[in-house]
């Protein structure tokens, strides 16, 4: 009783952004199953992870908005306020990756990746940031980073976004170290690879190559994300603040 307690978020509201498919449905999900309710941000809407997280007795709002408007993100977290109150966990989900080389690659592509991976996230977790520390709620909020902010993955090129999950990963610390002051934690995780829509899109010559340097060699599942983010989302992780959990079957061990 005394784990299921502390994992617990009941009475909690959860935002998490791009949790139409993938690892957000996932942790959307799951986040409900603890006890949250769910507020989505998404650009295209999500409905689907709506049904099914109301099939499973829980409580969710799917909301269009893009994470790089101040203005959108402000808008939705006043809605998310109406529906379910103030973000106690926020899982900063939602991002984009072009594989192209530098010399093939726009400065408009890099800027579209870090725009929404890095600057979008910022904007999204200062937003709630500011509710958390106004009303005092001593909140969690998840950063998605990669474990591409930590090695350079090959034998694609993705050089923007590795750069702005870099990015993500020292803004997280930036942030635990400045907020932990108003009880505010940040932490961020860093998925390898994991079976995932956007995964299954990539030329099959690259998932080949990625096997032999995955020490574990498989490919993760979005289930496998969900116990440490749950971790991070509840009151077990009171004390850890400025984290980076790494869970990509060793690839960046190696």
């Amino acid at each position: 009783m005394y784990l299921e307690e502390l994992f617990s978020l009941k009475g909690k509201a959860a935002l998490v952004t791009g949790a139409g498919r993938g690892i957000g449905q996932v942790v959307a999900l799951g986040l409900a199953k603890a006890g949250a309710a769910i507020v989505i941000f998404s650009r295209t809407g999500a409905d689907e992870t709506v049904r099914l997280i109301e099939d499973a007795g829980g409580k969710a709002l799917s909301l269009i908005v893009d994470v790089t408007s101040e203005e959108q993100v402000d808008k939705g977290l006043a809605e998310m306020m109406e529906f379910a109150g103030p973000p106690d966990v926020v899982f900063n989900n939602a991002g984009i990756c072009i594989h192209k080389d530098t010399f093939g690659a726009t400065i408009d592509q890099w800027r579209q990746v870090i725009d929404i991976n890095l600057t979008g996230e910022y904007i999204v977790a200062r937003a709630a940031g500011k509710i958390m520390h106004e009303r005092g709620i001593r909140g969690s909020i998840i950063n998605m980073a990669s474990m591409s902010g930590t090695v350079v993955n090959v034998p694609q090129w993705q050089a923007s976004y590795n750069a702005s999950k870099a990015g993500v990963i020292h803004m997280t610390r930036s942030l635990a170290v400045e907020w932990a002051q108003y009880g505010i934690r940040v932490n961020s995780i860093s998925p390898g690879y994991i079976n995932t829509p956007m995964s299954a899109d990539t030329p099959k010559e690259l998932r080949d190559a990625w096997m032999p340097l995955i020490p574990q060699n498989r490919m993760g599942e979005p289930e496998e994300l969900m116990p440490a983010i749950l971790y991070l989302a509840s009151g077990a992780s009171g004390y850890t603040t400025g984290s980076d959990i790494i869970v990509d079957g060793g690839y960046a061990a190696r």
